[in-house]
């Protein structure tokens, strides 16, 4: 199996969720996690595009993104959802306690949530924490920046919005001195903390967790995922070039 499969110009992980995270502990970098709504934004915000396209590593999460292609063009891309490679990262952190995790969350409700899960998990000693304002059209945080160069931690886990976390993981790529390992994994660390209600892993491991989500709040998900019914034709167009963008919105000063 090749260890990447571009699909729409982006670059995604080939392999076993396991040498996912180790490539992402040993090297660092950034990493992001599209699922199928967000591939569609590829032709219309330019921000999210540049972090799809520069990220370190891409997983498909997308259950519909790896079923197309595999009708495509008869090829094979791992799925491996955010849930699943953060469940994995916890166990590697567990045996390794002195490193540092910065953890970005929402709320201070999240915050509080995080840390009573963490000390159910046994990570509460070496974890640190950054509670993120609500981010405009550009995404930069500088106290963020200084607060990661001053104690650079091992790890970042961001918790915040899909569709945003991607943009500020790309601004901490690209300004940060160190090169910690920078994991957006979408919802997961809401899934697992109780912030949002949790996906079993049976509906995970059968890409149902979006089924869940759009029976527990139609109202929020239900638009979110008709725009989904673009993909298919997106990667029929397009296969594995970068679409075009139709509109460009104001680009990010980083």
């Amino acid at each position: 199996m090749d260890q990447a499969e571009t699909i729409l110009g982006v670059r995604f992980f080939n392999g076993t969720v396991d040498d996912a995270v180790e490539m992402m502990s040993r090297n660092g970098g950034l990493l992001v996690v599209p699922a199928a709504p967000a591939l569609v934004k590829l032709q219309t915000d330019e921000d999210y595009r540049r972090a799809l396209v520069s990220a370190d590593m891409a997983i498909a999460d997308s259950g519909a993104m790896v079923l197309i292609w595999k009708m495509l063009t008869g090829r094979r891309v791992e799925r491996i959802s955010g849930l699943k490679f953060l469940k994995h990262l916890i166990v590697r952190l567990s045996s390794r306690p002195n490193e540092r995790v910065l953890w970005i969350v929402p709320t201070e409700a999240a915050h509080e949530k995080t840390i009573n899960w963490l000390g159910r998990v046994n990570l509460a000693g070496a974890a640190d924490f950054y509670l993120a304002p609500r981010y405009g059209p550009e995404v930069r945080d500088d106290a963020l920046l200084e607060k990661i160069d001053n104690q650079p931690p091992a790890h970042v886990v961001v918790g915040i919005g899909g569709g945003v976390q991607e943009k500020l993981g790309l601004f901490l790529k690209e300004h940060l001195r160190a090169r910690p390992a920078i994991h957006c994994t979408g919802a997961a660390l809401a899934f697992l903390t109780g912030d949002q209600p949790p996906i079993p892993m049976w509906a995970d491991r059968f890409y149902l967790g979006w089924l869940l989500r759009l029976l527990r709040q139609p109202r929020v998900f239900g638009p979110r995922y008709l725009s989904a019914f673009k993909l298919p034709g997106l990667i029929f167009r397009y296969k594995a070039a970068l679409p075009p963008l139709r509109s460009r919105q104001k680009r990010s000063p980083v």
